[in-house]
């Protein structure tokens, strides 16, 4: 574990006190959790009599800049896969001039084999980019929905040991 206290875990987020913790820095402590004991992550947790709604806010803000950052990348896919057939077409006009020697007609038909390679190796690094950042934002998630379920029944829990006869009259 990276973070073995709370302390730390203020230091990192830069913060004195856990009454200072804005969502954007929330959201940073949500995606230190797996650096930390569990121990730990609920014993700050516990300070946060909201934390189930503060978790659902964390991950709607994670959902949001997870497709921010998909609409980017599309877009941007986009831009480049454009580029990739300017380039085709380009070529393409030059092989259709009926005054190519050989050698030209080759060296054009390499460029483009070379931009089509090209292009679907970006291709290929784009969907390990998503599928990571995909991972990242399931991982992230998850782990503030667990809190938020495990700091939500521990304090039914408890709740149920302070009052046990409520328990027993259902």
């Amino acid at each position: 574990m990276k973070y073995k206290d709370e302390d730390e875990i203020k230091r990192a987020l830069g913060i004195d006190s856990w009454r200072n913790l804005s969502k954007d820095k929330m959201i940073r402590f949500v995606a230190m959790m797996p650096d930390m004991s569990t121990e730990v992550a609920l014993k700050i947790v516990e300070q946060f009599p909201t934390f189930k709604d503060f978790a659902l806010n964390v991950v709607d803000a994670i959902k949001k800049s997870h497709e921010s950052t998909l609409s980017a990348n599309q877009q941007s896919q986009e831009h480049v896969h454009r580029a990739f057939q300017d380039l085709r077409d380009a070529i393409k006009n030059e092989l259709d001039k009926g005054d190519l020697t050989w050698e030209q007609r080759k060296e054009l038909i390499e460029k483009m084999q070379d931009a089509v390679k090209e292009e679907s190796q970006m291709d290929r690094e784009n969907k390990r980019f998503l599928d990571g950042a995909l991972k990242k934002v399931v991982m992230v998630g998850g782990a503030a929905l667990a809190l938020g379920v495990a700091f939500v029944g521990g304090r039914i829990m408890a709740e149920g040991k302070d009052s046990p006869e409520e328990g027993l009259e259902a």
